[in-house]
């Protein structure tokens, strides 16, 4: 038996759980976890001149991305939400630049962006403070 098949198997299977598991709001945090971890791949990926594996890892980053910019509600149409989804396509475009052009440094801007929605999002599920 392989055991990075195995390996794989292990981590499919605790990822179906915990997704099963979780809250609305925080299947939100694991797309946004799950979107750094593929621009830090595709990062790796292209100091290591891999262009297969960064295109992969690009590709699965826009598309997590793509899926957090569908969940929006824009019936709402706060500012806010126009905002975000206007965000999440530039980063979308950004990624497919960083692909084409093979620049770390887009993938930098785009991981950093999106950090920063992560921070407010992780923000919003925090306890207030204890008195």
């Amino acid at each position: 038996m392989n055991p990075m098949l195995a390996l794989r198997q292990y981590q499919k299977v605790g990822a179906q759980a915990q997704t099963s598991e979780a809250s609305p709001h925080r299947l939100v945090q694991m797309l946004m976890e799950g979107g750094l971890d593929r621009i830090a791949q595709a990062k790796g990926a292209m100091e290591r001149k891999d262009i297969p594996g960064k295109g992969t890892s690009i590709s699965k980053a826009i598309g997590i991305i793509g899926g957090l910019r569908e969940g929006l509600d824009l019936e709402k149409a706060a500012d806010t939400v126009g905002e975000l989804d206007r965000l999440y396509a530039y980063m979308m475009k950004r990624l497919a630049e960083a692909n084409i052009k093979s620049d770390p440094r887009i993938l930098d801007e785009v991981a950093g962006l999106l950090r920063t929605v992560k921070e407010g999002w992780d923000a919003i599920a925090a306890p207030g403070p204890q008195f």
